[in-house]
């Protein structure tokens, strides 16, 4: 696994979908790249259906986004304490698969926390995340990776965005 994540925050399929696109353009392999995704509120997905893991998650999702998950390394749905079942793929499927089978609070926190993310952050992503929009990730190894990631999802206007562990936490006045 690379060193470093770089994350962001997005509203809709179709801009995660670009910029999955826009990475994997970039060089950044189907194995770097995860995403998060509440599930039965996007990828055309009924509410209260539970999909099956795996390719056959992102065929079934249909929509913009459903067919580019299927590439992704680790699909599945999982539950995650306190926010309910979501669609997760990539490296983050595994750093959630321990914080959800311990169905520790804040899974979602944790398991942040654990690829890097300060807290705070984290915490952050966790409420966007509650609101129903989807988070995006990519592993990267080197600065320039991470330069190149930033830009691709600022283009697309993502929220949020932040290398594992370059902030510090706002000073309280």
């Amino acid at each position: 696994m690379a060193n470093k994540a770089v994350v962001g925050i997005v509203d809709n399929e179709i801009v995660a979908a670009q910029i999955f696109e826009d990475f994997s353009d970039a060089g950044f392999t189907n194995g770097d790249i995860s995403i998060l995704i509440p599930e039965g509120q996007h990828l055309g997905a009924e509410k209260g259906t539970k999909m099956p893991e795996g390719a056959a998650t992102g065929a079934a999702a249909g929509g913009t986004l459903g067919g580019l998950v299927g590439f992704l390394a680790g699909v599945g749905t999982i539950a995650i304490p306190g926010l309910g079942p979501f669609i997760a793929a990539g490296p983050i499927l595994a750093a959630l698969g321990g914080a959800a089978a311990g169905a520790t609070a804040g899974g979602v926190t944790g398991a942040l926390v654990g690829l890097g993310i300060p807290e705070y952050e984290a915490k952050q992503y966790e409420t966007h995340l509650s609101d129903g929009n989807l988070l995006i990730s990519v592993h990267t190894d080197s600065d320039d990776q991470r330069a190149a990631a930033r830009e691709i999802m600022e283009r697309y206007g993502a929220r949020s965005v932040a290398t594992a562990g370059e902030s510090s936490p706002p000073k309280r006045s």
